[in-house]
């Protein structure tokens, strides 16, 4: 009687299944596989990232894995909440090998590795046992034994470079598998990346998409990036981006660098950086964006409207309308006054708006330092505030989020938040603590015993 197979899942197809606790609730979803290289011809499983809630991904240990098959993964309903980092010597399936080029031992040239199969052994350790690709095509006489775009699944064992540096790898498939991610969290996935990974993922991403993803991420980390891309390119980005932040990642980059992108960027983008970087960047001037709303006093209510529900639009900014005599774009004609988004919602649509301004004229100079801004903006519980110059022109505008940018610690977006003692938390616990049927409010943390720590 022959022995039953091993059980073994592919790692690609694992992506996206849910996770579940003991009792049945689901509390994550896989996605990614995280596995350390023992050897040229082997590797071991560690451990699943996998999303709770919030979109956060955090490391499950494969030791807390009662049980991987298709459509589930089963846990111990215990995990650390810390955000997960790659360690040393560890390796992602899905964000590192997938689209590898390996050598097949067999001679018929190079393949591109397009799913990794995992095995568990008699230790019940999980380990990459077999990869299914799609063979290049080769030139010369072998070329007619093999057909373009053939795929098949062959052993580790028949393969060679999967763990080592590769000469050019294609990020393609990687950014399609995170085209669901929000920005902040795009940002994180990269920054679990080897430099030369990220490099390739910042290329495969539309401008608008890599300017959000820029926005959230560490000034080296983003210094890296843009001084990776090819000049034309990392310009392009900047002509897309918030003129405030544009200039914040301009003033981070070595002195030539950034003259050549001024340079390369469309002319009127270019200026509005220029105009920013001339001002201290704890001052209205350096936090501002020069590209608030901005209408005629005479414009109605429902063009404002129209103006706000843009899907571009930041929601800190469509929170204002800003009523000024022309020119239009900043430097303005002279700011008459502000018009809030809830005002604009109580209105009849055909009224222009230069009748409903907000009498608190509250504004501030380019120069003002950033503690006055915050006192200004908590004072009049203010979204958002004007930047005007000594002949009252309108020259842009301050958002919550620039200041909260400026507030925080320089390194508030590689911190983790607390949670409980031991970083541990019942994954029961956000199971419940999320369900819409849970009508007693927010969970309590429990902090299991002890248990490995990442």
């Amino acid at each position: 009687m022959s022995s039953p197979a091993a059980p073994r899942f592919y790692a690609a197809r694992l992506v996206g299944t849910s996770v579940f606790d003991p009792i049945g609730d689901q509390v994550a979803k896989v996605r990614d596989v995280v596995v350390v290289p023992q050897s040229r011809t082997s590797a071991r499983a560690v451990g699943l990232v996998v999303e709770v809630a919030a979109k956060r991904r955090v490391f499950l240990p494969i030791t807390r894995v009662t049980s991987i098959s298709p459509g589930q993964v089963i846990s111990t309903g215990v995990l650390n909440v810390r955000r997960f980092e790659k360690r040393t010597g560890e390796l992602l399936v899905i964000g590192d090998l997938l689209d590898r080029a390996v050598t097949l031992h067999d001679g018929t040239g190079e393949a591109t590795v397009l799913d990794i199969a995992l095995d568990q052994n008699r230790h019940r350790d999980w380990e990459v046992s077999r990869l299914h690709v799609r063979r290049r095509r080769k030139g010369g006489s072998l070329s007619r034994l093999v057909s373009r775009g053939e795929t098949l699944t062959v052993e580790l064992s028949a393969v060679t470079g999967l763990y080592g540096t590769q000469a050019e790898q294609s990020a393609h498939l990687l950014a399609a598998s995170y085209q669901d991610l929000n920005p902040a969290d795009l940002a994180e996935v990269m920054q679990e990346l080897e430099p030369k990974r990220r490099i390739e993922l910042a290329g495969e991403l539309a401008d608008e998409r890599l300017a959000d993803v820029l926005e959230e991420l560490p000034e080296d980390i983003r210094v890296e990036v843009v001084t990776g891309l090819d000049a034309k390119r990392a310009a392009d980005v900047l002509d897309v981006m918030d003129p405030d932040d544009a200039a914040d990642l301009v003033q981070e980059l070595p002195d030539a660098v950034a003259s050549e992108l001024l340079e390369l960027m469309e002319p009127e983008e270019a200026e509005d950086v220029r105009r920013l970087m001339a001002y201290d960047e704890y001052t209205a001037g350096g936090m501002m964006t020069t590209e608030p709303l901005i209408v005629a006093p005479e414009t109605p209510v429902a063009h404002c409207l129209a103006m706000i529900s843009r899907e571009a639009i930041h929601a800190a900014l469509a929170s204002t309308v800003h009523v000024c005599r022309s020119p239009l774009e900043t430097p303005t004609g002279t700011l008459l006054g502000i018009v809030h988004f809830q005002q604009l919602l109580r209105e009849r649509p055909d009224r222009p708006v230069g009748e409903i301004l907000d009498a608190d004229k509250v504004a501030v100079q380019p120069t003002a330092p950033l503690s006055f801004v915050t006192r200004e903006m908590a004072t009049y519980n203010l979204v958002s505030i004007p930047v005007v110059d000594d002949d009252g022109r309108l020259l842009g505008a301050v958002t919550v989020d620039d200041v909260l940018d400026h507030v925080l610690p320089d390194d508030w977006r590689e911190q983790d938040e607390p949670h409980t003692t031991t970083g541990q938390i019942d994954l029961s616990e956000i199971a419940r603590a999320t369900s819409r049927e849970n009508e007693d409010g927010p969970a309590s943390t429990t902090t299991p015993g002890s248990t490995q720590e990442r």
